[in-house]
């Protein structure tokens, strides 16, 4: 089935929405775990092929979901060689931070297509409730510590200690939110552009306006408290590290809200354990990489911190929307997706001017408007490319990634592959197949 996403009636295209989305929606961390597959159920049958339903394809989305997952091997493999493209330590945007907002993109700009048509809603919720239950439950094997890496033949966790969140579970968050809306706030009006455009999606444009606002009076309205966490040491047992805070609205790594709700509602222990900010200049003394502490790094350093969290998930959701809005049918679709995609990105970079800086494990206002400006940007020039011009065959590569993205994410993201090659090994593990 692969990806098929053919502008038909929503019973017809239901059984294809995950695939729509699959792939890595992933912030990319997929190397200290994360990922997914196996989750779509059975396809129900679409019906015969047309030249119609063939130019309705929308061959550009796969080439898109492609692309990302190209993106995606790239930073995680030469992330730790070349740290511009490795995730940014806190404040700021490289070239790994697009990765998950692009997929979260596609999955909005996806469901529009699915949802064309819903003759009936009730049907339809159920089904992307399903779904977005498989996603989160693959998310939690895959991301919560059930493998224990590459080099290592044991498996299994603690439930006790496994990680609650992770990419394919704010996938899975931002899919049935985004789902709920288009089946149930869109208009019925058959528009094309303009004011009218507005009034037919008002509803969800109202959803996404209450979500930001929400997420930003938890961010900059929320008391932390001072805190104090236990890690394990080698040569010892545990030792306890006392965080000061008693701040309201701070946006460092520390005494932010977001890991404040993270560790009140799901627990410091079911939280990532290597914290992308490790590699900050306070911290890490090879900053921007991974290294020893420095002899006066701040207490919380070594702190657990999910940069897929439920605060910052909120965030998410309005990324999926902006696609969602994206994949609406209307007339001059170019025009209509460079005059919003520059907009965000105007704004984005004026917030980030003003003292609102975009950081990615925050998921901050400035930051979802700049991935959604530049991920609409992207999308723009695929579609030219692809759906206007014809140019398929450069992309072919691209689009057929886009088709599989789910299982590479899964197989190669995610180490199963290469946990696979390890397990097959010539009477010690170290002579696997892989040397």
């Amino acid at each position: 089935m692969g990806g098929s996403y053919e502008l038909v009636r929503t019973d017809d295209a239901a059984g294809h929405v995950l695939d729509l989305e699959a792939g890595r929606c992933a912030a990319v961390y997929p190397k200290g775990g994360g990922g997914g597959g196996g989750i779509a159920p059975p396809p129900v049958p679409s019906p015969p092929s047309s030249p119609a339903s063939a130019r309705q394809r929308l061959v550009s989305l796969d080439v898109f979901r492609g692309i990302t997952v190209l993106l995606m091997i790239l930073v995680d493999d030469a992330g730790a060689f070349l740290p511009a493209i490795n995730h940014s330590p806190w404040d700021g945007v490289t070239l790994a931070d697009f990765v998950m907002p692009f997929f979260l993109f596609i999955v909005g700009v996806a469901l529009a297509l699915a949802y064309k048509r819903v003759p009936n809603k009730l049907e339809a919720t159920r089904k992307a409730i399903l779904r977005a239950l498989k996603l989160f439950c693959v998310g939690l094997v895959l991301q919560g510590g059930f493998f224990h890496g590459v080099r290592s033949l044991t498996f299994g966790i603690d439930m006790e200690k496994i990680r609650l969140m992770g990419i394919l579970q704010r996938i899975a968050i931002a899919y049935i939110v985004t789902a709920l809306c288009e089946i149930w706030l869109k208009g019925d009006d058959d528009v094309d552009s303009g004011f009218d455009l507005l009034k037919r999606n008002r509803y969800q444009l109202f959803i996404g306006l209450i979500v930001m606002i929400t997420y930003m009076g938890f961010l900059y309205g929320t008391y932390v408290p001072d805190w104090e966490y236990r890690i394990s040491v080698p040569g010892s047992t545990e030792k306890s590290f006392f965080v000061k805070c008693s701040v309201r609205g701070d946006t460092g790594p520390g005494c932010n809200a977001v890991g404040m709700i993270d560790r009140k509602i799901l627990g410091i222990q079911h939280l990532y354990c290597r914290p992308v900010y490790a590699r900050s200049k306070q911290c890490s003394i090879n900053s921007p990489q991974n290294g020893p502490l420095r002899p006066d790094a701040p207490s919380w350093c070594q702190a657990p911190f999910d940069p897929e969290g439920l605060l910052s998930s909120v965030m998410a959701i309005v990324t999926c929307l902006i696609g969602l809005q994206y994949g609406h049918k209307h007339k001059e679709r170019i025009m209509k997706w460079l005059i919003p995609s520059f907009s965000m990105l105007i704004l984005a970079f004026s917030l980030d001017f003003f003292g609102m800086h975009m950081n990615k494990p925050l998921y901050t206002v400035s930051y979802a408007l700049a991935t959604a400006g530049a991920a609409g940007l992207l999308f723009a020039g695929i579609y030219a490319l692809v759906d206007m011009y014809g140019h398929r065959r450069p992309t072919a590569v691209m689009e057929w990634m886009g088709t599989h993205a789910l299982m590479i994410y899964v197989l190669i993201a995610c180490n199963i592959l290469p946990i696979f090659i390890h397990g097959f090994y010539w009477r010690e593990p170290k002579n696997n197949l892989s040397y």
